[in-house]
């Protein structure tokens, strides 16, 4: 799961009154960027057969009312539709893991492309009443938008928790599912405090990446950063450049920074290339840090983390995989 951060504009003034979402904000320091925290989109005051306007990444779109003819280029929105209990008419792309694997039956829901090409000509044939983009689609938006109107999720490294926020009620209000929205984000916010309650007091902890063999390390306000800045639990190594790829690292840099718990993404393992981030860490190295040697080597959900994060399932799974592993009794590996 490689998008760049995106910025976009403050929410716009709607045209005849807006009545404002409340945002349930997740506490970010949004002195982290200059980059306003992203707002929930709000439906404008209009005329019924106009629809209502929603400011989303890349600027503001009239969505049909109730719109039922959709189409998704964006997993992490896939998974919060899915979440929000919104069915969808056709999707992108072939590989539909964890909590999305229906999507996997393309009789039920057709294909339009993939994420980073869509078929654009089957799009004009279907009609569609709205396209949703977002993650590594949105670089796909201004052609889409001139075959339907179009809402891009966009994302924000730095901001992560407050983004997922605002997508989440930009969907719900879209659908008419505000109710179910906030019922999910009360539960997921809830939860989040509880767990940042414990990992303020368990140790420092690094994220790394892997893939062909080769690793990166990610810190807080990067790609996977929350980790730290959402979930609590204290870097290891603060000073990361936060970027989209990570900074390339090798075995004596973790051994150097030494974490008390090693997160690892297996993107290989993501995206249904077999993996071998177990047998590239296992090495003299690796194996001295008290990561290792307190059994604290934890190896995230590669799909959901990789290609699905940002959706509202996709961060409650990764916490609660955190919280399980925080809850057991630690296991020392073997000297």
């Amino acid at each position: 799961m490689s998008t760049s951060p995106r910025r976009f504009p403050p929410l716009l003034a709607a045209v005849g009154g807006v009545a404002v979402l409340g945002l349930a904000v997740f506490g970010l320091r949004a002195s982290r960027s200059s980059t306003p925290v992203p707002e929930a989109a709000v439906p404008a005051a209009s005329a019924p057969s106009a629809g209502r306007t929603f400011t989303h990444g890349q600027g503001s779109t009239v969505v049909a009312e109730h719109p039922k003819q959709v189409v998704v280029f964006d997993l992490a929105a896939l998974d919060t539709l899915d979440a929000l209990g919104v069915d969808v008419q056709g999707v992108a792309g072939e590989y539909f893991p964890g909590q999305l694997a229906k999507y996997g039956d393309a009789k039920k829901y057709p294909r339009f492309g993939t994420l980073f090409e869509p078929d654009y000509e089957a799009l004009s044939a279907a009609r569609p009443d709205l396209i949703i983009t977002g993650g590594r689609s949105s670089a796909r938006y201004s052609k889409l938008k001139d075959i339907a109107p179009a809402i891009d999720q966009p994302t924000d490294d730095a901001h992560y928790l407050d983004t997922m926020t605002a997508n989440t009620e930009r969907l719900a209000a879209v659908f008419g599912r505000e109710e179910k929205a906030r019922a999910l984000l009360a539960d997921l916010r809830q939860s989040i405090e509880a767990l940042k309650k414990t990992t303020a007091t368990r140790g420092r902890g690094l994220v790394v990446l892997t893939t062909g063999g080769r690793m990166t390390a990610y810190g807080p306000g990067s790609r996977f950063g929350v980790l730290h800045e959402g979930f609590g639990i204290p870097a290891a190594a603060p000073a990361l450049k936060a970027s989209l790829h990570g900074e390339a690292i090798g075995s004596e840099f973790i051994l150097e920074t030494n974490p008390d718990w090693l997160f690892v993404i297996d993107r290989d393992a993501a995206i249904g290339e077999g993996g071998g981030a177990q047998r590239l860490l296992d090495n003299e190295l690796v194996r001295q840090t008290a990561a290792w040697k307190q059994g604290q080597v934890v190896y995230l959900e590669p799909a959901n983390t990789y290609l699905i994060g940002g959706g509202i399932q996709s961060v409650r799974r990764l916490m609660e995989q955190i919280s399980d592993v925080y809850a057991q009794p630690r296991q020392p590996s073997a000297p």
